[in-house]
């Protein structure tokens, strides 16, 4: 970047190519979200503005954290698709630069309910999608035995979701998300019934099938610890009305997470967002000023 004006005559050279920023995959520009009218209207979110751009070769985690009723939950189904969060009450949201209109294959959804079919098997739940994709029996099942091996389940694909513990069940509904390759996965507090032994190991899990899927993750939880330790970066919310008032950066896990989170450094990095959280005035207003729009 320059301040001298270019000669008029002269057409100014192309950037560089490694000062061309990546393309955006998601925007939010301005969104809110009121649910009802009158009196008894409730605005979910408000004026959520940020950025995530198409990290080619790695993907990017983005982790929410925020109090109950900040509109985790509702900014994740706009970018679902899904209503009757959406559409948005006001503002724009676009992924690949095009505006959302609903759901769509690019956008791949894991919440808590597991979102399984209980009269299908473990490998006809894993190879579902496929199927409605038109992809033959033969190379569906192929595809989805290789997908059970890999979230460890070798040997259930026979059992319906009724005979597996809830981990076993969030494991398969992981499998018949990725299996679509979808370029951006929400994940709505797919952890948050698990005991906290296998809520380790799904975050664990979780890191290894995201490097491989190279995919957008955006990961709502209650949880700071597991935001710091699954989140390239930590959206902080502030409730009452939903607003976007932080952005912390952290480090990719690079060991598993019952060791990740001793490290003073986390522990200090959780200390401090966790009392920010608790800084959040009863009255649902922050001492924090509304973020600006976030660029990543």
């Amino acid at each position: 970047m320059t301040d001298e004006v270019a000669d008029a005559a002269t057409p100014a050279p192309p950037p560089p190519s490694d000062d061309v920023a990546p393309a955006e995959i998601v925007r939010f520009h301005g969104v809110s979200k009121v649910f009802g009218t009158g009196p008894a209207a409730k605005v979910a979110v408000a004026d959520v503005s940020f950025v995530v751009h198409d990290l080619a070769g790695m993907g990017e985690l983005i982790a929410i954290v925020g109090p109950s009723g900040c509109g985790k939950s509702t900014l994740l189904r706009i970018l679902a698709g899904l209503p009757p969060h959406f559409p948005p009450t006001s503002g724009a949201v676009t992924v690949f630069g095009k505006p959302v209109t609903g759901p769509g294959a690019d956008r791949g959804v894991v919440d808590q309910k597991y979102s399984l079919l209980p009269h299908l098997t473990v490998l006809d739940n894993v190879s579902f999608g496929l199927m409605l994709r038109g992809v033959s029996k033969a190379d569906r099942h192929a595809q989805a035995k290789g997908w059970i091996q890999r979230i460890g389940l070798e040997g259930s694909e026979r059992k319906y979701p009724g005979e597996l513990s809830g981990g076993m069940q969030q494991r398969v509904a992981i499998a018949a998300t990725l299996i679509l390759c979808p370029r951006i996965i929400l994940m709505d507090e797919p952890f948050g019934a698990l005991d906290p032994k296998i809520r380790l190991h799904m975050q664990e899990l979780l890191v290894q099938l995201w490097r491989e899927q190279q995919a957008t993750v955006f990961f709502v939880t209650h949880s700071v610890e597991e935001a710091l330790y699954l989140g390239d970066r930590v959206y902080r919310m502030s409730a009452r009305p939903g607003r976007l008032v932080e952005q912390v950066e952290a480090p990719r896990p690079d060991e598993p997470p019952e060791v990740m989170r001793k490290r003073p450094w986390f522990v200090e990095m959780t200390h401090d967002l966790l009392q920010r959280l608790e800084e959040d005035l009863p009255n649902g207003s922050s001492r924090d000023s509304p973020a600006p729009a976030l660029e990543g």
